[in-house]
């Protein structure tokens, strides 16, 4: 890991392994916070499905630069931000690092697939030449501050194992902070890489992909420093709105599924409702 003198994911990680949730807008962060989290992930997937739009490399810098910011302006917890092939060739990633840094990231993390890209743990999938992720690679750290830089590789699917390897290693070399493995497909393969790459390692246990389910100690012993859950509470909320909207219009009523509802109250303790409430009091008793 690069000396930071001030990023707080970066002393985060230096003081133990961390399990880092997806969110998607300020309400999931501020959930993720008051869970116990001690930093969090905003996910491609689940920001652009959250729009209404697939996770193909159409989402722009400007709606991940608002989303940042909204997150941000609401939890203090580190950010990890998705922000996929870098908007472009290396000068779009200089330009996007420098803006989402500014809006309060703590790190971003880049991949090497080429446009369009796919999600992840989809097939068909290709990757750019080693050379020109490299390229990207010093194009974020020129223009970062303190921001931590996680490359991705998604050679894994395309040209097999050792070249996800070998790409991984010259990515730690151009100075990249971290690596992202990206769909590796089992337990073997994840510890065969940890033990071949020299830098720090973030893990990605998303559901219904290639790789098989692996619990965060697993992913500890074997070597990572963090493990991701990208679209985890997306599908668990989109599910249940789901269900219940699919009740209500059936029904015609949400009676028989309050008990599955947060409360009023639960949901006024999530956003700080009571600090606005007394902060208007306050504003009110100054005045006379």
């Amino acid at each position: 890991m690069s000396e930071k003198k001030t990023n707080k994911l970066s002393l985060l990680l230096k003081e133990g392994f961390l399990l880092v949730p997806g969110v998607f807008n300020p309400f999931t962060a501020l959930l993720a916070k008051k869970a116990g989290f001690k930093a969090i992930y905003l996910s491609g997937g689940a920001l652009t499905s959250s729009l209404g739009i697939p996770d193909i490399g159409i989402l722009t810098l400007d709606e991940v630069v608002d989303s940042v910011k909204k997150i941000k302006a609401v939890v203090d917890l580190p950010l990890i931000v998705d922000i996929d092939t870098g908007f472009g060739e290396p000068i779009n990633v200089y330009r996007a690092v420098k803006a989402i840094e500014a809006a309060g990231a703590d790190a971003v993390h880049i991949e090497d697939q080429r446009l369009p890209k796919r999600c992840g743990h989809l097939d068909g999938k290709e990757v750019i030449e080693k050379e020109e992720m490299l390229k990207k690679i010093k194009a974020a750290i020129k223009a970062r501050k303190d921001m931590l830089i996680i490359a991705r590789t998604d050679a894994r699917a395309v040209n097999g194992l050792e070249d996800a390897i070998k790409r991984a290693n010259l990515y730690v070399k151009a100075g990249a902070d971290m690596i992202f493995p990206e769909a590796l497909v089992s337990e073997k393969e994840f510890a065969e890489f940890s033990r071949k790459v020299s830098g720090p390692l973030m893990a990605n246990m998303t559901e219904f992909g290639k790789t098989p389910y692996i619990n965060a100690a697993t992913f500890q012993k074997i070597g990572y420093n963090c493990v991701i859950f990208p679209v985890t509470a997306f599908r668990a909320g989109a599910k249940a709105m789901e269900k219940t909207f699919n009740i209500i219009a059936k029904e015609g009523t949400q009676v028989n599924i309050i008990k599955d509802l947060m409360t009023r109250d639960e949901q006024y303790d999530v956003i700080n409702y009571s600090f606005y409430q007394d902060l208007d009091k306050e504003l009110d008793n100054d005045k006379k």
